[in-house]
């Protein structure tokens, strides 16, 4: 398949584009307030973001660091939104170096065999304050407390109930279901003011919100006709095709823009998505090309869990559950 650099460079702008649901506005809102928070004195309140794999965490951090970029002022780097993860097989000592590196400190790598947590600690405040940063999102924080015992999480838990204290920035802790382990830390469970989690799309109980999304996505789309996407053979086709995930649902629109710009359609249409459909699951029975009575669909019934034992030596991991595909228009009717 062959794009020209015209149509590569519209496929690549739908493929960066950005569209906010309430929950997501919210929660950039949260981010918004922690910042404005941060100069009046007292501690800093912080929050704890999680949801399951594929509901955006990501996504929406990206966009929100976009919007918040580093600028130098007077010869020095201002950088008001400190976004890290937890590298693997994360120890205290590493978090610290990667939070330096993406603060900006170059050759922070090399420290790790050389200094101690403290000194990486009390050289990351250092920095954190030379860049005015005004808040902290460490993404990915479920790695921190898998395979940890109680004691682990408590030292991880310290440090970085320092660093904000110390610093004066608000941390927001972002990741997996299990991630909220950590408000059951003393230190912690306080301090997480705000809480929330990003769910799955359910037609039972969503559908409004969910044909909102789809909306927002077709008005975005790089077509001089705008797709008509919001009919219901349509909408309930692609929620079977993507069971609640904005991930998956996304990735799907992006392969079906693909083929219609490899076609010179004027807009969307259907049959593009049920190519791209055929493309991704080939094995399974197209809900594009199925009667709307004829389609099924399953939604989300339990997100994924991550259990350890107090000695952390026994861990089962509880991968996201979905209820039986019956047809939407039995889920429907769960309203």
């Amino acid at each position: 398949m062959d794009l020209s650099c015209h149509d590569a460079d519209k496929l690549r702008s739908f493929i960066e584009c950005y569209v906010e649901t309430p929950l997501l506005r919210a929660i950039q809102e949260d981010f918004d307030r922690l910042r404005f928070n941060k100069q009046f004195a007292g501690e800093p309140q912080c929050m704890l973001l999680t949801g399951d794999t594929g509901t955006g965490k990501s996504s929406l951090i990206r966009h929100y660091a976009a919007k918040h970029p580093e600028q130098v002022r007077h010869g020095f780097i201002h950088k008001p939104l400190l976004v890290s993860r937890i590298p693997s097989r994360p120890t205290l000592e590493s978090t610290m170096v990667e939070l330096l590196k993406d603060l900006g400190q170059f050759g922070s790598s090399d420290r790790i065999h050389k200094s101690s947590a403290e000194s990486l600690t009390e050289a990351l405040i250092k920095c954190l304050k030379r860049c005015e940063t005004e808040l902290i999102i460490i993404d990915e924080f479920q790695e921190l407390i898998e395979n940890k015992t109680r004691e682990k999480r408590n030292q991880i838990a310290n440090r970085l109930k320092y660093i904000s204290e110390t610093a004066k920035i608000p941390i927001v802790l972002v990741g997996m279901p299990w991630a909220t382990k950590i408000a059951e830390e003393p230190q912690w469970s306080s301090r997480l003011l705000i809480r929330r989690s990003i769910p799955y799309f359910k037609l039972s109980d969503d559908r409004e919100n969910f044909i909102r999304l789809i909306m927002g996505l077709a008005n975005r789309m790089p077509f001089d006709t705008q797709a008509r996407l919001e009919t219901k053979h349509t909408i309930y086709a692609l929620f079977a095709a993507c069971y609640g995930s904005l991930r998956a649902l996304k990735q799907l629109l992006d392969e079906s823009v693909k083929q219609a710009l490899a076609a010179h359609a004027e807009t969307l249409k259907h049959e593009h998505i049920a190519v791209a459909y055929a493309l991704f699951y080939p094995d399974q029975v197209n809900p594009f090309l199925q009667p709307i009575d004829e389609i099924k669909a399953c939604e989300v019934k339990q997100y994924s869990r991550y259990e350890i034992d107090a000695a952390g030596k026994e861990e089962v991991l509880n991968p996201l559950q979905f209820t039986d595909k019956i047809p939407i228009s039995q889920l429907l009717k769960k309203r």
